[in-house]
């Protein structure tokens, strides 16, 4: 299974630039803080930032995202910008669009890497229901025709695991398709999926 923290092509990437980062036991203990993943997430999407900026833009106070920015630094999720700094001002870009968590790896691992990883994918689910619950508080803002290019479904299947990682792979394998048919200076679409099992009650047999 992977999870992510939202893969996001950024502006201007192409499917050739696009790179996604696969996190090892250090690399997932080093970004499992929600405020490290809510910074990543706003460097990919709105290109390079400040600690001060950053900080306006998520309500934190600018000591706060500098420390979690060079912790990312460390950890080389993020680097500095220099060509958008200006006299002493340092500006920070994302290193990569991407980041995946195989969590079959982790089965074996330590406490302490297993509960990064348990916070890492509490991020992502909350992360994923901010920005479904902004859209939807949010889209009288945007052209009718918009309408038609949003989409809240849900779909209930029967599968076995295997057919379950065939799903999510040909998912993957569509999504990776609309990358390299991106449109320059369109609107930046997010793309939730979410593929999981879930415990129902026993059928009944027929009377």
């Amino acid at each position: 299974m992977d999870g992510s923290d939202g893969s996001n092509a950024g502006h201007g990437n192409d499917a050739q630039d696009f790179h996604v980062r696969p996190l090892d036991a250090r690399s997932l203990r080093g970004l499992a803080h929600p405020l490290r993943m809510q910074l990543l997430r706003e460097l990919r999407l709105n290109g390079p930032a400040t600690a001060s900026m950053l900080a306006e833009r998520l309500a934190e106070s600018s000591g706060a995202t500098s420390y979690h920015l060079r912790q990312l630094a460390a950890h080389g999720f993020v680097e500095d910008a220099p060509e958008h700094g200006r006299g002493r001002e340092r500006w920070w870009r994302a290193a990569d669009q991407g980041v995946s968590l195989d969590t079959t790896q982790l089965r074996d691992a330590d406490p302490a890497t297993r509960g990064a990883a348990e916070a890492f994918l509490h991020e992502v689910a909350s992360m994923h229901a901010r920005e479904v619950s902004t859209w939807v508080g949010t889209r009288d803002d945007w052209a009718p025709d918009w309408s038609e290019g949003t989409d809240l479904s849900d779909w209930t299947l029967r599968l076995t695991p295997e057919q379950s990682a065939d799903l999510v792979r040909d998912m993957h394998r569509l999504l990776d398709a609309y990358r390299a048919r991106e449109t320059p200076g369109a609107p930046v679409v997010r793309v939730h999926t979410h593929t999981f099992p879930i415990a129902t009650e026993p059928e009944r047999p027929a009377p």
